[in-house]
């Protein structure tokens, strides 16, 4: 997942900020096992938490271990928690990693240089590191945030995109509208020539919503003018020491070890994606909602992160976005800085993580823009940058986060989710999380 025009960003943004988390040592994860070992049999909470999560059959269900652990039993846990099912598995994974990474080191031969090839990805996080890793293709940027704003079915709906990016995004990523639809024609253009420019194209997507829908767009194309070749490397997860939300976050080495899992693109996953990005700019979400729920079986990830869109729509019982909500439920804690909100929403509280930090600047920004505040904003010190300003939920907040009063009613500015349109003076679609399903209220 990766930002909107390449803005500046609260998190990391460089792959080699991530390393630490995902260039795994084997004598450190070790240690880590050992040490684990001595803080369980001391009865540490966090260890034996730890154990219980990640090994529950050393407890039967039952209150206390069948049998004292042992170090093979804090290895399994180290290994589960890092991602991986067993400690051969692990130690498999840190030595093809160090592996691969002595054969870029030593110049191995580029591993798509047998033809013509066009890597293309939502956004420019893995440009520098396909470099790093040997690939000599060329690389096509398709960095719209689809899952943001309107997407319609109309011959201007890339007009009415760099209107949306323009208003939402523009000052903050230091362009003007002009630049940003010039951009968006380029891409598409990249996207509608690829077949016809290159013998091989590969699609490098992860499994959130933003990805997803690029994916799905992406598809759409190459069902009706498929190239000679059409790979694709999709994943939910990679084994490291941090939650794991994109490619942008992997060494060179993990691109290089994921290239040799790649896979064809068949004609029934690119008609899936095609039948997405159609339910996608419709009007009314209920096609889209009855088919999340049968299951896209030929693209693994994207019925979940098509639910997660759903989930944007307002809630029968508050009137909330599912984002909208976190944002309350984090709040409701304590006072945070967007930043710090930013943070606890891709690391721990959303379920499909989607946005950068400037589309959580904009859902703040459009939340403010009530007849009456959910919460305050103010800056603490003299640093008044947009992601230090501190946010306190106020009773209203409380109120409606607690469903006793709906959101719409505060006539929040209307908003755009793909080709439905959410405003607050008339009745609008709603999701009902419970059934699954998309109401009029």
């Amino acid at each position: 997942m990766t930002d909107p025009a390449q803005p500046a960003q609260v998190r990391p943004r460089k792959a080699s900020d991530f390393e630490p988390a995902f260039r795994l040592d084997l004598e450190q994860q070790r240690k880590r096992a050992k040490e684990l070992l001595r803080a369980f049999l001391a009865g540490d909470d966090a260890a034996v938490r730890l154990f219980r999560s990640h090994h529950p059959v050393l407890w039967n269900d039952g209150d206390t271990p069948l049998r004292p652990a042992k170090l093979s039993d804090a290895q399994l846990v180290i290994a589960r928690e890092i991602g991986l099912p067993s400690w051969p598995k692990l130690k498999a994974h840190i030595l093809a990693m160090r592996g691969m990474r002595d054969r870029i080191e030593h110049g191995a031969v580029a591993p798509d240089a047998d033809m013509a090839t066009l890597h293309l990805r939502c956004g420019s996080d893995i440009k520098s590191r396909l470099a790093e890793a040997g690939f000599v293709g060329d690389f096509l940027e398709y960095s719209d945030p689809l899952c943001h704003g309107p997407i319609v079915d109309h011959p201007s709906w890339v007009e009415q995109r760099a209107d949306f990016l323009a208003s939402a995004y523009g000052p903050g990523v230091g362009r003007t509208r002009e630049q940003i639809a010039e951009g968006l024609v380029q891409a598409e253009a990249g996207l509608q020539a690829a077949a016809s420019r290159y013998d091989r194209v590969v699609l490098w997507f992860e499994h959130d919503g933003y990805d997803q829908i690029n994916l799905a767009r992406c598809l759409a194309q190459f069902a009706d003018t498929p190239p000679r070749r059409l790979e694709m490397v999709t994943l939910e997860h990679y084994p490291g020491g941090m939650r794991f939300i994109g490619l942008g976050q992997l060494p060179p080495e993990a691109l290089r070890l994921l290239w040799d899992e790649r896979q064809i693109v068949t004609q029934r996953q690119a008609e899936a994606g095609r039948t997405a990005w159609t339910l996608l700019r419709q009007s009314d979400p209920t096609p889209l909602a009855a088919a999340v729920a049968a299951g896209f079986p030929e693209l693994p990830y994207l019925a979940r992160a098509l639910r997660r869109h759903c989930q944007e729509l307002p809630r029968i019982d508050n009137g909330l976005s599912l984002t909208q909500r976190l944002i309350l439920e984090v709040l409701a804690e304590q006072p945070h800085t967007i930043g710090q909100v930013f943070r606890d929403l891709m690391l721990e509280r959303d379920p499909l993580p989607f946005l950068s930090d400037l589309m959580l600047a904009d859902f703040v920004k459009d939340m403010q823009r009530v007849s009456q505040p959910v919460f305050i904003a103010a800056f603490d010190g003299d640093d008044r940058r947009w992601f230090r300003e501190r946010l306190t939920i106020t009773p209203l907040g409380r109120a409606v986060l607690a469903g006793e009063i709906d959101w719409l009613s505060l006539s929040p500015p209307e908003r755009w989710l793909g080709g439905v349109c959410v405003r607050a003076d008339r009745p609008c679609w709603r999701w009902d999380e419970r059934r699954g399903t998309t109401v009029i209220q």
